[in-house]
């Protein structure tokens, strides 16, 4: 299979068959820092050439809220925090 991961499912090697995402994962992360940088790129560039990336669209720029001169925001999260400090000390 072009893509896939494949692990055996006995010692004898039978058919490969693909890993699941919980079980590349713990194997990822034993990766040397720069290895999983490569990994991000290619998975990145596989994403960008396969064109159907769902919901977006290729070309088209999309907004991205971010907490930056949203002051009214940074007044809420101070007071909700407060509140949360002072029923931590009743």
């Amino acid at each position: 299979m072009k893509g896939s991961v494949m692990r055996s499912s006995s010692p004898q090697m039978a058919l490969p068959q693909p890993m699941t995402l919980t079980e590349v994962v713990p194997v990822i992360r034993q990766l040397p820092i720069l290895d999983r940088l490569r990994l991000i790129r290619i998975l990145a560039e596989d994403l960008e050439t396969a064109g159907d990336v769902s919901p977006f669209e290729s070309g088209k720029t999309y907004t991205l809220p971010t907490p930056y001169n949203a002051f009214g925001a940074a007044a809420i999260l101070a007071e909700a925090m407060a509140e949360y400090q002072a029923k931590g000390e009743e």
